[in-house]
């Protein structure tokens, strides 16, 4: 099994030498900008875990881990525009709308997505196409929900905002080792798991969402919880997880 790091960086030489669409001209520039390094690849590094795991190939899994990068960077690109969060910065450097017009990053987090369906179409399966444009439906719902201050059930609003692509990268894993339906349960349950606590620590990071309703103590004792499920869940699965139980124990700590 490859380490969290190795795979890190089978990403960015992926991600680096990705091809994009001739139609899109200069806006392909835009479009690395945006995607450049500088952010975890938490995602796709999960993505890929789950599918070595499962016994795939890490090569095989690298389109969709990508696809699930793209899609990420596409929701980021659009929440720095001033419409939403408004970030002037994003990765230590200008977001992309501060480094090229608003119009022109809006166009690139556009490009980005469909860039991410075309990845996820090289495979000749339908469903791992439907898993990642389903995740991508729910993200974008949860945004909206959080852009209208509708966060009354803030559990189901990180679920869908941030939760359903940490379930993606889970389900892609499994399309692309084949992993049959019913087998899929307990690492779904497990995608669930870490995707909660990467937005319980996350909160915390921030000092919002969670520790705004409950306090800091609590967020913390619930992250810790969700630690303690995600490991558990981890050791229940077959296969060597080693790389999957590393990944948690990461971001349970993680400080940034």
């Amino acid at each position: 099994m490859r380490t969290p790091e190795e795979l890190r960086e089978a990403v960015e030489e992926h991600l680096a030498a990705l091809a994009f669409a001739p139609e899109l001209g200069g806006l392909a520039e835009v479009v690395r900008y945006a995607l450049d390094p500088g952010g975890k690849r938490i995602r796709p590094v999960l993505c890929l875990a789950v599918a070595e795991t499962c016994g795939a190939e890490v090569r095989d899994a690298l389109p969709a881990g990508a696809a699930l990068e793209l899609v990420h960077t596409f929701s980021l690109v659009h929440d720095d525009l001033p419409a939403l969060d408004d970030d002037a910065e994003r990765r230590g450097r200008p977001s992309a709308h501060v480094a090229h017009g608003e119009g022109v990053a809006l166009l690139a987090g556009d490009a980005l997505l469909a860039e991410a369906v075309r990845l996820a179409l090289s495979y000749d399966d339908p469903a791992l196409v439907r898993e990642l444009v389903e995740a991508t439906i729910g993200m974008i719902g949860g945004q909206y929900r959080d852009v209208t201050g509708d966060d009354e059930d803030l559990a189901e609003l990180h679920a869908l905002k941030t939760g359903r692509l940490f379930a993606a990268a889970v389900g892609l894993g499994l399309r692309v080792a084949r992993v049959p339906e019913a087998a899929q349960r307990p690492w779904r349950v497990f995608g669930q798991e870490i995707g909660l606590l990467f937005q319980l620590v996350d909160d915390i990071l921030d000092d919002d969402g969670v520790v705004e309703r409950v306090g800091g103590a609590e967020a913390r004792r619930l992250a810790d919880e969700a630690a303690r499920r995600a490991r558990e869940r981890v050791t229940a699965l077959r296969g060597d997880t080693s790389t999957l139980l590393e990944l948690v124990e990461s971001l349970a700590v993680r400080t940034t």
